[in-house]
């Protein structure tokens, strides 16, 4: 591990919170996923599977921000432990559903509770701030939680739908339960890094979300998560046509590993300049890296158009945590984190179920113009509200970065207010 890595590791208790977080973001990647591959299993509609998909997602949007919002006050173990426990019982009933094969709309009904899922990634990154907070080292941080992000995107749907094809068909969602109660609990038990919490009264001014530049970053996620939930569930079904299902694992691992290597390199650099540049560079990248897949024709040339796809994925949402520092307050950074994987699951939610749709009426190859759409559309957003994302607030938390540009003549009371991302 290169050295900058390493030294984040010094702070005692970093070892045990991150590979808590790794294990209980695994999920993350798998759960989605292995709905669409359990439910096109057993009943063949993509659709259905899609729709399934995006129900979970747009459950996690509405409930997850409200779950970040109780841990920014009573604290993480308080709050994550209930909120498991509600998730993995709706799991445990959408498996039981779909083996027996009940009605369509119980496959809802519980795919709607198992939104309840917290993001353990704020929460990781949560502890991060507390102990980096002000510090180049908080960049390395954001940074190397970005590249385990994508080291669950690598193994999650090969072992998702791996597990899925080879074994039975709710093996995928099962573990990623699993994944997600040992991660869970794991961390909540770690209580000497686990942030402060803030007293209801440093929660006044209503929700972080009233921040315009969070309003735009959230937007612009909305897009990007379009883009990840369409090649999902585009790329199992290209694999199925082309009679080679579980390798669809593959690729998706080529599209996450594209993202992995380019998320260690950005975190050994160090940059001047306004972070919202660089975001808005990431987005347009994203765009671009679309146009190859409207001419995918088989599954080699799908995995290396995903692979120089992802390239532009980590160094865009390591970007995007400095700048919900820049524009959230300190009490409110957990729930402003959140808001913008909110965004991210509405965009997977979309763009699961409309490209579902698309497959079903056109085929494969038909659905990768929804990942197409959604990328320009995430640029689109991003030329449009550069000008709020410049300007940050300036009684809202400011990164190292943003103090080095502004000057080191901040007195105590400013930098009090200056944190991390959760």
């Amino acid at each position: 591990m290169p050295s900058p890595y390493r030294a984040i590791f010094a702070a005692p208790g970093s070892k045990g919170f991150s590979v808590a977080g790794f294990i209980g973001r695994m999920p993350l990647s798998m759960m989605g996923i292995g709905i669409v591959t359990m439910v096109s299993q057993i009943t063949g509609r993509y659709g259905l599977a899609g729709a399934l998909s995006a129900t979970v997602a747009l459950s996690a949007a509405a409930i997850g921000p409200q779950i970040s919002r109780l841990v920014d006050r009573h604290g993480q173990r308080r709050v994550l432990r209930p909120a498991t426990l509600v998730t993995l019982v709706a799991v445990a009933g959408l498996l039981l559903a779909a083996r027996f094969e009940l009605p369509d709309w119980t496959l809802f009904v519980f795919a709607a509770v198992a939104g309840a899922v917290p993001s353990l990634g704020s929460m990781v990154r949560a502890r991060w701030a507390a102990l980096y907070r002000d510090t180049p080292q908080l960049h390395t941080a954001y940074s190397f939680e970005s590249v385990v992000d994508e080291i669950c995107f690598i193994f999650g749907p090969i072992i998702s739908i791996g597990l899925s094809t080879v074994w039975f068909p709710e093996s995928g969602p099962l573990l990623a339960a699993v994944f997600l109660a040992v991660g869970v609990f794991w961390l909540t038990a770690q209580r000497a890094t686990e942030p402060v919490p803030h007293p209801r009264e440093h929660h006044t001014g209503g929700s972080a979300l009233r921040s315009p530049g969070l309003q735009v970053l959230v937007a612009a996620f909305v897009a990007t998560g379009t883009i990840f939930g369409a090649v999902d569930v585009v790329t199992v079904a290209f694999a199925e046509e082309e009679g080679r299902k579980s390798a669809a694992s593959l690729v998706l691992a080529a599209y996450a590993l594209g993202s992995c290597l380019a998320g260690v390199g950005f975190g050994l650099m160090h940059f001047t300049g306004s972070p919202a540049r660089r975001w808005l560079v990431g987005l347009c990248a994203m765009a671009v890296s679309m146009i190859p897949l409207q001419l995918v024709g088989s599954l080699p040339f799908l995995a290396a158009a995903l692979f120089l796809a992802g390239l532009s994925i980590a160094p865009t949402m390591i970007t995007t945590m400095a700048l919900v520092e820049q524009h959230v307050p300190r009490a409110k950074l957990t729930e402003g984190m959140t808001w913008v994987s909110t965004g991210l699951a509405v965009g997977i939610a979309l763009g699961s179920s409309v490209a579902g749709w698309v497959i079903d009426a056109a085929g494969p190859s038909a659905g990768y113009g929804v990942p197409g759409v959604a990328g320009a559309l995430a640029a689109a957003v991003g030329f449009l509200g550069y000008r709020r994302l410049k300007r940050p607030d300036p009684r809202r938390g400011g990164t190292h970065e943003q103090g080095s540009e502004q000057g080191h003549g901040r007195g105590s009371d400013q930098r009090e207010e200056s944190s991390g991302v959760a």
